[in-house]
């Protein structure tokens, strides 16, 4: 992968036809390099009930993504896991996930439970953390996400999802903020949290899919509202700054987003004529004043 392939997010708009979606976004993208690596797949897992499964991925958008995944030829795809509120396979039984594995043959780890190890982080409060040592043999991570708002991280997408799902809940407690077994500093400063983990954890493909989206209050119980926009690239960092900027918030309100970028760990999204300047991404197929149009469309019931 050249430099400049990590400066294109694609958007795709496809209602009712995620695997369209997730095609088409992540046909826009130069991932030659997953060829013979182990791949983990982590979709959102955070909680789910039969009544309500809005808050996670849904079953057919990870289906999407590993039979793509399949056709870049990687030597393995495991579906990482590591639920907070609940146990991990619990949610994927609720969420359908073990069909799709099944039927898909890919593998499965529930990376919240033991053995753990201790993991430095360069930034942010907490500066050793506990995990599964498998997520470190994990040669690409792909970070399947939500569009989704956050009471305390301002958005939930591709980093959070990786940053707040690594750290052993089965170690931590369930939920891991609760710190019911093992006391933590990640409240001290959770958006700085972030950033270290992204610093530790590099996310090799973002994708965030409005398959639902969640407005008004998140990560659980806000509006879910049903798009057909998928985000997607290689720098995390760019593809959660266009996830943001749909829901409203621009780089410089995300804390996380904008330290990410400041530290070089991405390149935020800048939308035209803003006082930041152009933005240096490369957007593939639907612009971001389409998307943009498009969310608010089904959100709003009108695009102001």
């Amino acid at each position: 992968m050249s430099p400049d392939d990590s400066l294109t997010v694609a958007i795709a708009d496809e209602p009712g036809d995620i695997e369209k979606a997730i095609g088409q976004s992540l046909g826009r993208l130069a991932l030659d390099d997953f060829r013979d690596k182990v791949v983990a797949i982590k979709p959102n897992d955070t909680t789910a009930t039969a009544k309500d499964k809005t808050a996670c991925t849904q079953a057919d958008s990870l289906r999407a993504t590993i039979r793509f995944v399949k056709t870049l030829h990687p030597a393995k795809i495991v579906v990482s896991g590591g639920a907070g509120k609940m146990e991990t396979d619990e949610v994927f039984k609720v969420l359908g996930y073990f069909e799709v594995i099944e039927s898909e043959g890919v593998e499965w780890f529930d990376h919240n439970k033991a053995p753990f190890v201790g993991v430095d982080l360069p930034f942010g409060p907490q500066r050793r953390v506990m995990v599964n040592p498998r997520v470190l043999e994990y040669e690409k991570i792909v970070s399947l996400a939500q569009l989704k708002v956050h009471s305390t991280a301002t958005v939930t997408l591709a980093i959070k999802n990786i940053a707040m799902s690594f750290p052993a809940a089965d170690f931590y407690g369930h939920p891991r903020v609760s710190q019911e077994l093992h006391p933590h500093n990640i409240l001290q400063d959770k958006q700085a949290f972030l950033v270290g983990m992204l610093m530790r954890f590099p996310i090799d493909l973002a994708i965030v899919t409005g398959h639902p989206a969640m407005i008004g209050k998140g990560p659980v119980g806000g509006k879910a509202i049903e798009t057909g926009l998928v985000i997607a690239g290689r720098d995390a960092v760019a593809v959660d700054s266009v996830g943001a900027h749909l829901l409203g918030f621009e780089t410089l309100a995300v804390q996380h987003l904008r330290q990410a970028a400041e530290l070089g760990l991405g390149i935020a999204y800048t939308p035209i004529g803003a006082e930041t300047g152009h933005t240096r991404l490369k957007i593939a197929g639907v612009s971001v004043e389409a998307a943009e149009k498009s969310f608010r469309e089904a959100a709003y019931g009108e695009a102001f």
